[in-house]
């Protein structure tokens, strides 16, 4: 390569801090798809589930500016690999966990593993991609996030499947029967020819010997009764709604025996050919019960007769028998965290600090890093409120979009590595920071149904199975990467087109209010590809501007950019911590889903609202950029033209 051309180190470093952002959401929300196996696996309630989700984001939040603070102090290299190395082991230890309490505990820690990631994401592509390209680095960083929540859901389901250890016993076992009286209703549930679960189960019923079919009719009798009496409680005066309690399971009646229920049912499952395959082939089954069962029942071994029959037994009984595939979270868990050691070698081995720092950097490439960079003089004085195009002038008028051009900038000497947080008076004191942090918190309360609750709400809702559901949810975050991607692009044109301030609130703005109309397509009980279409009409909405918050960051930010992005990031986590306890609640036992997707839409108003009010224009308080005794530690000429007229 000719001395005077520019080495490609800067493109290796976003690359890799892509990856990063990949494994990122693919560890922070394959949990979302699992949480089904996990509440049956470890006896959780609706309630317990939604704190294990929210949980991750509490500590994410909390710890959102001292990790910002720590990556300044310390320098991105060492801290991300940190970071890393931290998640990952957390984990594979989720892999492990045996009670609610151990899984609170592990997500709390899990979250603030991860709080550092994006900030000090950020730190890095503001350190080694000039002022023209960031928004656009920055999008690809946030692609790979949605890469990785894309294969979170796309994937997890399948390896969940295929992780299953094939020796795991299909028979049952009473604590298999999840809820047995509501089971035995079911069973016994009339229902016409149409009703192919009711003609399923009347085959089951009709194989159990007579005295356990008559325990399981008298319980069936007094589960009806009691739901009956409970119905009527909650319709009389005073009552009201009970929002989010969880559906207490009943008692079995002393007149069944659990043990001897599971017993016959065993005798029926290990029964070759028991299912006729013109009934059971109508039900939502599993991919490997559809290959089973469109073999002659003479070609399967006794192995493969047991799990056909326990998968459509689980099909005609969703809630209420224990998935045969939940034996495969736990190893999912473990392969999840062993990818994160391989990904934190490759942070170690490729980001430096500064591209000063990396030998395979030549003069060149610094050179262009640097002459295109915004300087980072003192925060708040007159060269640092007129470095960005489009800002106002000394008249206080805006002039509209500039040309910026600056030579090298050359660093103090005496200037350390590691730069010191931004005060959090100074965080406190921008009104454009509140507003991007208002817009942040309501933007992941509309946002994180979709990679929380979308799961179960095609399973409540369209009774989807496992493979079917993974590929469903896994759309969304696809379509997304495509909106952060032209995102990033349109915020970079119209930076030079409308200048920085409306290259920043419209993208932001815009595409929160325009997610309203997605939510609200949900009031008319979209089938569910139309589901698929919403729900990723929403996710591509938002990620279009998911560049554009990171270029505001490090626009008003400078140095201090993870400790401005970690800001943000820990309201808009705020949001996400509150919306999974928070839509448990608005569903409640009657599964409401109407009234979550309402809630969502005005979250994402508001998220619109507040978005359309930022200014990138005013940077954070004097000082931040100083140090001791008000010397500038930056040396910068900066020389701003208009744009030449055409």
């Amino acid at each position: 390569m000719p001395p005077s051309s520019p080495t490609r180190v800067r493109y290796l470093v976003v690359a890799v801090t892509a990856l990063m952002a990949v494994l990122l959401y693919l560890d922070r929300f394959c949990i979302s798809f699992a949480e089904v196996f996990i509440k049956e696996d470890l006896g959780l309630t609706d309630s317990q589930v939604g704190w294990m989700l929210s949980a991750f984001f509490w500590t994410y939040a909390l710890s959102q500016v001292p990790s910002g603070w720590l990556t300044d102090r310390f320098g991105p290299r060492l801290m991300l690999t940190s970071y890393v190395l931290g998640w990952s082991l957390l984990t594979g230890l989720t892999g492990v966990a045996a009670g609610f309490g151990m899984l609170i505990l592990l997500r709390l820690g899990f979250g603030i593993a991860q709080a550092g990631a994006y900030p000090t994401g950020a730190s890095l592509i503001g350190r080694w991609m000039p002022v023209s390209a960031r928004a656009t680095a920055s999008s690809l960083v946030s692609v790979g996030g949605r890469v990785g929540g894309w294969l979170a859901l796309f994937a997890s389901g399948p390896l969940i499947v295929w992780l299953t250890p094939a020796a795991t016993p299909a028979t049952l076992r009473p604590r298999d029967l999840l809820d047995v009286p509501r089971f035995c209703y079911e069973l016994s549930a009339p229902g016409g020819d149409a009703d192919v679960a009711a003609v399923v189960n009347a085959k089951i019923l009709n194989a159990l010997p007579t005295t356990t079919r008559s325990a399981v009719s008298d319980c069936a009798t007094a589960y009806r009764a009691e739901r009956n009496a409970e119905t009527e409680r909650r319709k009389a005066p005073g009552q009201g709604r009970a929002g989010g309690a969880d559906v207490v399971p009943l008692a079995a009646p002393p007149g069944l025996d659990a043990g001897q229920l599971t017993a016959d049912l065993n005798g029926m499952i290990s029964r070759r050919g028991f299912f006729r395959r013109a009934a059971a082939s109508s039900l939502p089954l599993e991919r490997e019960a559809r290959r089973l069962l469109a073999q002659r029942p003479e070609e399967l071994d006794e192995r493969q007769v047991q799990r056909l029959n326990r998968l459509i037994l689980e099909a005609a009984h969703r809630d209420t028998v224990r998935r045969l595939y939940g034996a495969g979270w736990r190893p999912m868990m473990f392969v999840y965290g062993c990818l994160g050691l391989a990904v934190a070698a490759l942070v170690w081995w490729t980001c430096r600090n500064h591209p000063a720092d990396h030998t395979g950097v030549n003069d060149a490439e610094r050179s262009l890093i640097e002459n295109r960079a915004p300087a980072t003089p003192p925060l708040g004085s007159d060269v640092q409120n007129s470095i960005f195009a489009g800002t106002e002038s000394s008249t206080g008028q805006d002039d509209g979009p500039r040309k910026l051009n600056s030579v090298r900038l050359t660093p103090d000497p005496g200037q350390g590595r590691g730069a010191p947080a931004a005060a959090l008076a100074r965080l406190a004191a921008s009104l454009s920071l509140w507003l991007l942090s208002a817009s942040q918190l309501f933007t992941n309360v509309g946002w994180v149904f979709i990679v929380t609750w979308a799961p179960r709400y095609f399973q409540s809702v369209h009774q989807l199975p496992v493979e079917e559901r993974a590929l469903l949810v896994s759309i969304p975050p696809l379509v997304g990467w495509f909106g952060t991607v032209l995102g990033g692009l349109w915020t970079d044109y119209l930076l030079r087109t409308m200048g920085l301030r409306w290259s920043r609130s419209l993208p932001i703005g815009l595409s929160r209010l325009l997610a309203v109309g997605a939510y609200l397509g949900f009031l008319f009980e979209p089938s569910p590809w139309g589901a698929v279409v919403l729900f990723s009409l929403v996710a591509f909405l938002t990620d279009w501007s998911q560049g554009t918050v990171w270029a505001f960051c490090q626009d008003i930010g400078g140095r201090q950019t993870a400790s401005v992005l970690g800001w943000t990031n820990m309201w808009g986590n705020f949001g996400a911590a509150v919306t999974p306890p928070l839509l448990i609640w608005i569903i409640g036992p009657s599964q409401n889903w109407m009234a979550a997707f309402l809630a969502c839409a005005a979250a994402f108003l508001l998220a619109g609202l507040t978005g359309l009010a930022i200014d990138a224009t005013k940077p954070l308080a004097a000082g931040a950029g100083q140090g001791g005794g008000g010397k500038t530690t930056w040396v910068e000429q900066v020389v701003l033209h208009r744009k030449p007229e055409k």
